[in-house]
Order: C-alpha cells, then sequence, then structure tokens
C-alpha cells in the first residue's frame, strides 16, 4: 500500500501522524510511505530522518494526498484539504465530526473511508487512540490554567499550590475520565485543592481510592456543579461521550456565577464543548473573556508539546496504521471490530451513529456495507 503523511496545517497544529520508526517498520514490511516535506520537523523529526528510514519525501500536499492509497494525519482536516478527497481514498485521523457538517458533507460527497482515532475501540471496549491524548491535554489543562491565572493573562493573580500562610487555588474538573484524573493528578502535584466531579458513582470511588482521599469528589448535579463552579479559580472541562457532541454541563448562569479572573479550560471543546460559553480557539488567539472569566479552548491543545504528543499518539495507532496497510481498509474493517467502530463515514454513507445523531442525518453500519 502506498501511505501518505502530509503536513498538518490546522493552526499552530505542530505534530505529525507517523515517526520515523513507523516508517521504518512499514517498508520492511513492503510498503511505501511517502512523507510530506518538512511534516515532522516541528515534533523534531527532520527529513533526513524519514529519509533514512525508507520514506520519500515528497514537496507538497498535493502530490502526497493524490498519489497515496491511505493518508495518515493527526488532526480533522480543514476546508483547504478538502479539495484533496477522493472516492476509494482511506483517511485515519482525529475527525470529530458532530460539531463538523461541512467536513461530513466533503467526506461523504467524495465517497471517503474516514477511520476516526476517536472512535476506535479495543477488544475491552476502551478507546485506545483517544487516552493518549486524553492524557496529554489533561495534564496540560492543568498547566495552562496555571499559567492563565496569572495576572499577565487577566486571570486572579494566584499561585496555583499557594505559600505557606495563603492558601492555594481551587480546582473544580467535571470528569472522571482519562481527562479528569490525569488533570486532578498534576492539579494535586502542584499543591492545588482539587474537587472532581463525575456522574458514575462507582467511578467516584475508584478515585477516591486512586488518590487516598485527597480529591473531594462529588455527584454530578446541577446543583452540584453549579456550586463547584461558583467556589472554582480553574475549572476544567472533560466530559466525553465517545464520537457525540459534548453536553453543555455548565451553563452560562453558571459562569456568570464564577469568580472575576477564574479561568476556564474545555478540554472537550473539539467535541462541541462542555461549557455553554466554550467556543473554539486556536493557539494564535486562545483565549477570551466572558463575564470577567478568562475561556482557554484550543481543538489541539496536545499541539503545545508536539514531540511528547507525536510519540504519544504514534505508539497508539501504528498497529492500526499496519493493519489497514497489510489488509486493506475493506478487510480489516471485516477482520476488526475496533476498526469498524472507528468508520464514521464509508462510500459515501454516514456510519457512525452518535454523528447522525449529533447532525440529525440517517446512518447505517458500516458492517451493512462491507
Amino acid at each position: 500500500m502506498i501511505i501518505g503523511v502530509p503536513k498538518e496545517v490546522k493552526d499552530h497544529e505542530s505534530r505529525v501522524g507517523v515517526t520515523p520508526a513507523g516508517v521504518k517498520a512499514l517498508v520492511e514490511a513492503g510498503h511505501t510511505v511517502l512523507v510530506e516535506h518538512n511534516a515532522g520537523v516541528l515534533s523534531a523529526m527532520p527529513d533526513d530522518e524519514y529519509q533514512d528510514a525508507g520514506a520519500e519525501i515528497v514537496g507538497s500536499a498535493y502530490d502526497v494526498w493524490r498519489l497515496a492509497e491511505m493518508v495518515v494525519k493527526v488532526k480533522e482536516p480543514v476546508e483547504k484539504e478538502y479539495r484533496h478527497f477522493r472516492e476509494g481514498l482511506v483517511l485515519f485521523t482525529y475527525l470529530h465530526l458532530a460539531p463538523l457538517e461541512d467536513l461530513t458533507n466533503a467526506l461523504l460527497e467524495k465517497k471517503v473511508t474516514g477511520i476516526a482515532y476517536e472512535t476506535v475501540r479495543d477488544r475491552a471496549g476502551a478507546l485506545p487512540l483517544l487516552t493518549p491524548m486524553s492524557e496529554v491535554a489533561g495534564r496540560l489543562s492543568v498547566q495552562i490554567g496555571a499559567e492563565y491565572l496569572t495576572k499577565e493573562h487577566r486571570g486572579r493573580g494566584l499561585l496555583l499550590g499557594g505559600v505557606p500562610g495563603v492558601p492555594p487555588a481551587s480546582v473544580c474538573i467535571i470528569g472522571g475520565g482519562i481527562v479528569g484524573t490525569n488533570a486532578a493528578k498534576i492539579a494535586l502535584g502542584m499543591g492545588a485543592k482539587v474537587t472532581l466531579i463525575d456522574l458514575n458513582l462507582n467511578r467516584l470511588r475508584e478515585l477516591d481510592d486512586i488518590f487516598n482521599g485527597r480529591v473531594f469528589t462529588m455527584a454530578s448535579n446541577s446543583y452540584n456543579i453549579a456550586r463547584a463552579a461558583s467556589e472554582a479559580d480553574l475549572l476544567i472541562g472533560g466530559v466525553l461521550i465517545p464520537g457525540a457532541a459534548a453536553p453543555k454541563i455548565v451553563t452560562r448562569h453558571m459562569v456568570e456565577k464564577m469568580k472575576r479572573g477564574a479561568v476556564i479550560v474545555d478540554v472537550a471543546i473539539d467535541q462541541g464543548g462542555c461549557i455553554e460559553t466554550a467556543h473554539p480557539t486556536t493557539h494564535s488567539d486562545p483565549s477570551y473573556e466572558v463575564n470577567g472569566v478568562v475561556h482557554y479552548c484550543v481543538t489541539n491543545m496536545p499541539a503545545a508539546v508536539p514531540n511528547t504528543s507525536t510519540l504519544a499518539l504514534t505508539n497508539a495507532t501504528f498497529p492500526y496504521v499496519m493493519k489497514l496497510a497489510k489488509l486493506g481498509a475493506g478487510a480489516a474493517i471485516r477482520e476488526d471490530k475496533g476498526i469498524a467502530e472507528g468508520v464514521n463515514t464509508y462510500n459515501g454513507v454516514l456510519t457512525y451513529e452518535a454523528v447522525a445523531a449529533a447532525q440529525k442525518r440517517d446512518w447505517k453500519s458500516v458492517a451493512e456495507l462491507v
């Protein structure tokens, strides 16, 4: 198979879909890998490393997309990439289609097989390709929140961990999954007072054991969320419904009751956000204020630490890349139910129920189509 690795073009997106180590393994397995010039340079993976591994360096994105049978990316294509779509192309990347009707339309119109990292499942039913970036984003959310609490970023002027004689900042984390757990680890490590809210009481029991009672756990309901938000200096949104638009857990009214100079980091923003006042931002223009509350809602947060993020992501994605290359998309979808779960569009048909529900479209199971 011919595998294409284009340079990411989303604002300040600095990760890359395949590392030189992955190229070497693919080439040794008999595949051809086309890497766009400087695709990995921002992840500290220059062209010469890819060449040494056996890749062909291609000068333009157009040629990578045109020649490749499967394109492996990191982030969902932006509008200027839609022109590269064509029937029969396999696209393996994060798609986050629920809030992106234009991208969905383009994939369906051109009959692209769109396989989304965020909905691929393993044998245990977990989301193995979402986990590493959720780990990075969860940990990074606290670092970013601590920075935006400084006066320079219009925050309350707080040191997250406080100092002797001065109490630490209060961090409220909505969602006890991968994002929330990793955020709690870093917030505790920095000395903050941490409250973690989740709907699942068994998960709250697990988190209480994991953190040995050092995290304050609360059952998710509108009263508890409003109270915790009003007390928070830093509010982190980490709610996930796989493939679907994130529910608006924190309402505009709750944000109005927050402290002036408090900070919101909505990690769920690439699925639409779980804070009602959140809207997507970029690394070029990452924050804005609503009612004096600073909002940071960058949809590709892990791109701030691209070397770590690329390595973490490709550790998880590469076995799937290899299987798709070896078997071809159709056979891999038939053989591997986890890959089948990742298929969001196939031959002009929407194949993921949660996306269909978010966009009010018809859908069919990919099992009916392959």
